[in-house]
């Protein structure tokens, strides 16, 4: 057992969230993506539902999972959720080095499930900017964002209820 683990001292409860909807082309994607504060960064949670299958057991589902700096979830000129803007980059850093590249999601019969530690960020610093899913995986190297593909779901971080 380790001493002063990172997660010794954590909010029991979220202290954001994020509640995504697919877009019209994937209604039935759904889901949470929960901040938790710990001494050693933020824990990100996400349990998603919904999400596009393949039969094929050698492409199992991969989704590129990322933080955007927009503050909606609206669609322009037929793009699903255009207004999320790009990653969030506040230091101008190249691909996958952005502060909102996360972990790629694993589907799992249309679920997934991810829970991470990072430090690229603050709670405060991603209040009111969005999470997106995307159709493929991250390749973590094109610039600007990975060719991770058409977004599929999206959700506004927001502060939660105490």
């Amino acid at each position: 057992m380790v001493s002063n683990s990172f997660c010794s001292v954590f909010s029991a409860r979220p202290i954001a969230t994020a509640f995504l909807k697919g877009s019209e082309k994937y209604p039935k994607i759904h889901g949470i993506v929960s901040f938790y504060n710990t001494v050693g960064g933020v824990i990100v949670r996400a349990e998603i539902s919904g999400l596009p299958q393949n039969t094929d057991v050698c492409k199992n589902p991969i989704f590129a999972f990322h933080i955007h700096s927009g503050d909606t979830c609206q669609k322009n000129h037929n793009e699903p959720f255009a207004s999320a803007g790009g990653h969030y980059n506040p230091d101008n850093c190249p691909h996958p080095y952005h502060s909102g590249d996360m972990l790629p999601l694993f589907g799992v019969k249309g679920k997934a499930f991810s829970a991470f530690l990072t430090d690229r960020f603050t709670i405060p610093e991603i209040i009111n900017k969005t999470v997106i899913i995307h159709a493929r995986p991250d390749d973590f190297k094109s610039q600007p964002a990975g060719n991770s593909g058409e977004r599929i779901a999206c959700g506004i971080i927001t502060p939660t209820a105490r």
